[in-house]
């Protein structure tokens, strides 16, 4: 029985890798959809201009503490709610630690200045 579906799942993704390659030679190759910007305006820099590095660092603070702070609020209410030992709330206090030792970090490092 897992042949058979192993068979049929090979099968499926055949036909569909050919389907698609066929499908994809029929292009029509237009001016505005080959252009990086498909609004309708030329565009004024080159799409290779570099960015600001600052807000690359202020998206990955972000991300490091909303996963925290998602991580953060069910553990605590598992301590709190279904169980109050001693060992959960230290694991708890270690973590907020740890976030607050984090963040004072990026503020003296100066990342989470906004105004330059």
């Amino acid at each position: 029985m897992l042949f058979v579906v192993a068979v049929f799942i090979a099968v499926i993704c055949v036909i569909l890798m050919v389907l698609f390659s066929v499908l994809s030679f029929n292009k029509v190759y237009d001016r505005e959809k080959s252009s990086p910007y498909e609004c309708g305006f030329e565009s004024m820099m080159s799409a290779r201009h570099p960015f600001a590095v600052r807000f690359f660092l202020v998206a990955a603070i972000f991300v490091v503490f909303d996963v925290e702070i998602a991580l953060l609020i069910p553990v605590t209410y598992s301590v709190f709610f279904f169980g109050h030992s001693l060992k959960a709330l230290a694991v708890v206090l270690s973590f907020l630690f740890l976030l607050f030792l984090g963040l004072f970090h990026e503020h003296r490092e100066g990342s989470l200045d906004w105004v330059m």
